[in-house]
Parts: C-alpha cells; sequence; structure tokens
C-alpha cells in the first residue's frame, strides 16, 4: 500500500507528459506571411496574405471577405500546386487575406496563396518574398494568366517602397512603365519558386516609357473624308480647342456620326500624364489589350442607346466597375439617337459633366472613377427626321416633335456648350473634287489654342483647357467690352436663357478668340458663340 501511495503522484506525471508529448506531435504548426495587392476603383491596396498549417482533418479555408472568385482558388491553387510537381500538404489550411473587413475581388491572389502554402511546408524560404507583391491568376497547369490593375499595383508598391513586383509576363510591360522598382515576368508557379529558391535568374522587365508613349499610330480616318458641312467642321473645331461638349442635330445622313468619329483627329495628343491615367482605368477593367502597356489613343466610346444607367456612369452588383464616362477619360464619350436613351440614363450625366469624376456609394464601400470627358451628342430634330428639312417634308405633328424634344432635359443642354445644326448635305458638295482641310491642318490650330489655355490657367489649380473654368474663372479671363454686353444682354433676353447658358457662351467665346490668337474676346467671338445654341433658339422657345 505505502510503494503503490509513494509512487501514485509519479505515475499520473508520466502519464502528463505522454499526453502533452502526443499534443504537440500531433497539432504542429507551420505559418508564412507575404504580400499580394489588389484594386479599389482605380486605387490598389496592399494584402497581407497569412497562410497558416496544422496537422488536423485535411481541409482549405480561405477567410477576409473574399469573393467567389477568390474562394475557387482553392481549387485552382492545389491543381496548380500538383501538376507542377509539389506535394500538396495533406493538413488542414488556413488562408487569411488582411485587412478582412475589406472584401477582395479577382484571382490575382491564386500565385501568392500557392507561394504561402509552399513557404509553409518549407520549401519556399520565408525571407525569399520580403519586400516583394505577388500576384497573378493560376491555370489548372500551373502557368500563369493575366490579371487586372498591374499598373495600380506597381505604383502602389513603388509608394509603399517595396523592391519588386512578381506578375505575369503578360502583365509585365504594363507595370514596368513605373519606374523605381523591379517587375519580374513569370509564366509559371514552377517558374516563381525557382526564382524565390534562387534556382533561377530572370532578369527585371525594362520599358522605355517615353519612346513607347511617342510611337504612336496615326488615325486611319481624316475629317476631310466629310464633304462639305464646314459650318460642323468649324463648331467641332472650337469644341476640340476648348474641351467643350457638343451636340448636333440634323436629319438621317447628314453625317453626324461620321463626324463624331472624326473628332479625336483633331483632338490634341495624350500628354503623358493623362497616357498612365487612361491606361490605369482600362488596365483595371480588363481592357487593356494584350501586348499593348500604354494607351496612347484618345479614348473614343459609343455606347448603344440601350444601356443602363449602372453601365454608364459604373457600379454593378457586389463589384464597382468603371462605366463608360471613365473610359472615355480623357477622350470623347459619344451618344448618337440622344432622345432614343432612357431618361434616367441621361439624367445621371449631370453631375460627372460639373465635376469631371464620378462617386458610386455602396453600403458597404464608396469608389470614386475620374471622368473627365468631351460629350459628344447626335440626334433627329424630329422623330422622322425631317423638320427643318428643305429636300424631305416632315410628316410629324407639332406635339410629337415637342414630346421628342422633351425627352432631353434643359439642365443637360445647359451643360452642353455647343449646339449646331447639320444639313443634308448636297449634291454638288458629295461630287466636289475640291480638298477640304485635313485634320492635321485643324489639329496643329487645336493644339496652338490649348497652348495659350495652358498659359494662361498654369497659376490655376484643376484648370486646363477652357471647358474647367469655373464661373469665378469666367469672370476673371472672360471680361466683355461694351459691344459684347449688348450682345448677350439681347441673346439672353430673347432666347430666354439660363445663367449656365450665358456662362457656356463666354467660355466658347474665349475659345474662339483663342483660335484667333486674341487675348481680347471681341464681339465677332461672341457672335459665333451665341449661333452655338441653335436648341435654346430653335426649340425651346419656339
Amino acid at each position: 500500500m505505502f510503494f503503490l501511495a509513494v509512487n501514485l503522484p509519479y505515475f499520473y506525471i508520466c502519464s502528463a507528459y505522454s499526453a502533452n508529448t502526443i499534443i504537440h506531435s500531433t497539432y504542429t504548426r507551420m505559418l508564412s506571411q507575404l504580400q499580394s495587392a489588389s484594386t479599389l476603383g482605380i486605387n490598389a491596396f496592399i494584402v497581407d496574405i497569412e497562410t497558416h498549417l496544422e496537422n488536423a482533418l485535411p481541409a482549405f479555408l480561405v477567410v477576409g471577405l473574399p469573393d467567389s472568385a477568390v474562394k475557387e482558388s482553392r481549387e485552382r491553387v492545389s491543381a496548380a500546386i500538383k501538376n507542377s510537381s509539389f506535394l500538396f500538404p495533406n493538413k488542414k489550411i488556413t488562408v487569411n487575406l488582411a485587412p478582412a473587413d475589406v472584401r477582395k475581388e479577382g484571382s490575382a491572389f491564386d500565385l501568392p496563396i500557392a507561394i504561402g502554402v509552399l513557404a509553409a511546408v518549407g520549401i519556399v524560404p520565408a525571407e525569399a518574398s520580403e519586400a516583394t507583391v505577388i500576384l497573378g491568376e493560376l491555370a489548372l497547369d500551373g502557368s500563369l494568366r493575366p490579371v487586372h490593375g498591374a499598373l495600380s499595383i506597381a505604383m502602389l508598391a513603388r509608394r509603399r517602397g517595396y523592391k519588386r513586383v512578381i506578375l505575369p509576363g503578360i502583365n509585365a510591360s504594363e507595370a514596368a512603365m513605373v519606374e523605381g522598382i523591379e517587375i519580374i515576368p513569370i509564366e509559371s508557379l514552377r517558374q516563381a519558386v525557382e526564382f524565390l529558391t534562387g534556382e533561377t535568374t530572370i532578369e527585371p522587365r525594362c520599358v522605355d516609357v517615353r519612346s513607347l508613349f511617342s510611337n504612336t499610330e496615326g488615325h486611319t480616318a481624316d475629317i476631310s473624308d466629310v464633304k462639305g458641312q464646314n459650318n460642323v467642321k468649324r463648331a467641332m473645331e472650337v469644341a476640340a480647342a476648348g474641351g467643350h461638349n457638343i451636340i448636333m442635330v440634323g436629319p438621317p445622313g447628314s453625317g453626324k456620326t461620321m463626324l463624331a468619329k472624326r473628332l479625336p483627329t483633331i483632338l490634341p495628343p495624350l500628354e503623358l500624364d493623362e497616357a498612365m491615367e487612361t491606361t490605369t482605368i482600362h488596365s483595371v477593367a480588363g481592357l487593356l489589350p494584350e501586348q499593348q502597356a500604354l494607351v496612347v489613343a484618345r479614348p473614343f466610346r459609343a455606347p448603344h442607346h440601350t444601356i443602363s444607367d449602372a453601365a454608364l456612369v459604373g457600379g454593378g452588383i457586389g463589384v464597382v466597375r468603371a462605366g463608360e464616362i471613365s473610359l472615355a477619360h480623357h477622350g470623347v464619350l459619344f451618344l448618337d439617337e440622344l432622345p432614343e436613351f432612357a431618361r434616367n440614363v441621361l439624367e445621371v450625366l449631370r453631375q460627372p459633366m460639373e465635376d469631371r469624376c464620378i462617386t458610386i456609394s455602396r453600403t458597404k464601400m464608396t469608389v470614386e472613377y475620374p471622368a473627365n470627358f468631351m460629350l459628344v451628342c447626335a440626334m433627329n430634330p424630329c422623330p422622322c427626321g425631317n423638320f427643318g428639312n428643305p429636300l424631305q417634308e416632315c410628316t410629324c405633328a407639332p406635339q410629337h416633335i415637342q414630346r421628342y424634344m422633351a425627352k432631353i432635359s434643359g439642365p443637360l443642354l445647359d451643360r452642353i456648350d455647343i449646339h449646331v445644326d447639320v444639313a443634308s448635305v448636297q449634291y454638288q458638295e458629295l461630287t466636289s473634287a475640291t480638298a477640304s482641310e485635313p485634320s492635321a491642318v485643324i489639329r496643329q490650330r487645336v493644339v496652338q489654342a490649348r497652348q495659350r489655355q495652358t498659359q494662361r490657367f498654369a497659376a490655376v489649380r484643376g484648370v486646363h483647357k477652357n471647358a474647367d473654368m469655373s464661373s469665378q474663372d469666367i469672370r476673371r479671363y472672360c471680361p466683355l467690352d461694351d459691344r459684347s454686353e449688348i450682345m448677350v444682354k439681347t441673346a439672353m433676353t430673347k432666347l430666354g436663357l439660363s445663367a449656365r447658358a450665358f456662362d457656356k457662351i463666354r467660355k466658347v467665346a474665349r475659345t474662339i478668340a483663342d483660335l484667333a490668337g486674341s487675348e481680347a474676346i471681341l464681339p465677332q467671338h461672341i457672335g459665333e458663340a451665341i449661333q452655338y445654341r441653335s436648341l435654346d433658339r430653335q426649340y425651346w422657345n419656339g
């Protein structure tokens, strides 16, 4: 009895020690951490990929507010690891995407999750991914597919002091436009592991941004293709010189669409910072063509009239995408057959036309996209299209014409600087052998006018062209002499113009003066600007 009493505590001590040993040997924990990135709007943010492995029932969990594409990465990652000749750990795998309160979207986390799993089991050294941002979508065989937003992510990585970005080779040239950071092009998971373990060396991708930017292709179309319509071409020149919105009203077949598509040929070339910002938007939207690292031509977007308001301004369910107005940033948004667009679609244009940006608010996020575009609209004067056409009789009743024109609200028209009538082209003009001015000649005048505006607004923040002027800027830079004041007063009285239309007339007159090389706004400039309010003159006041 005494022997048992003395050794009983020892027995329990041994049992407890054995149990503790079993627990530690059974639940061995392994952890790795590396960095990836994602985008919210056109801006990027860093995402920490934390991978935890333990000897429990096999499972693969992804937490941290992932969307469906991120959740499905489990299947792609496991297949890619196995098909890349690595042993997939038969353990419980937990992957945390931090910060956990921000929704993670897209498939760019495939590669960093796979690297995190291999780092947790010791295949990839922990220090290999230091100061590195990793992103890429995995195919089941371990090869890499392109991702969205590479340019934004590279910009963020440089600002945050990271040393390099590892990403799919097809995105490397796009990201390499960001100087001061190494861009490592990768073609497969196996190659990424060999690079991180030091088994292979990969030269960072380098791009001559200036050379790429200067290597622009000429436009295949030319404004000289349009026969006649000299008054409309003049209005388009004024619109291009000042960045003004323009609407063309005329019968079918008069050349409205043809003229609109040739407007980019007379616009000034993109500046480098404009090209980078435009490229960023198209990259995040996944619309950047393969093998094209930089958008060097001004965008031209022409959505169909059946478009929804969300598709036009941006939005969506779950994923907030850029709309057509943001894709037209620094370019042209062309709305053909304007009255055919839904009223609510047209009304959402009013705020971005004023603010040059669009803010999309959702329950858990607010995203802002830039939207500095030229709005070009075309429409018929009536349902049959022949109102005011001397060659064809209009079959529409007056009330039908009024109802048709009322589809375009007065506040929206007030935000369009130039209204111009487009007449039917006469046979003599169609068959004329006289060559009209080519786009290159008009573009030269437009560029010179823009240079005058750049010098004028050098000290004014956020104003680069006449269309950007606020009411305060208009009062400062668009003074009128006595004769011009009388002309504007008479026009406002007879046409019943709004205060916004008054500002538009002065803006357009300032551009006309710039094209003429005049510092002062003269009466002839005011007279021409008043002529570009044809809808006020013809439809809204009888």
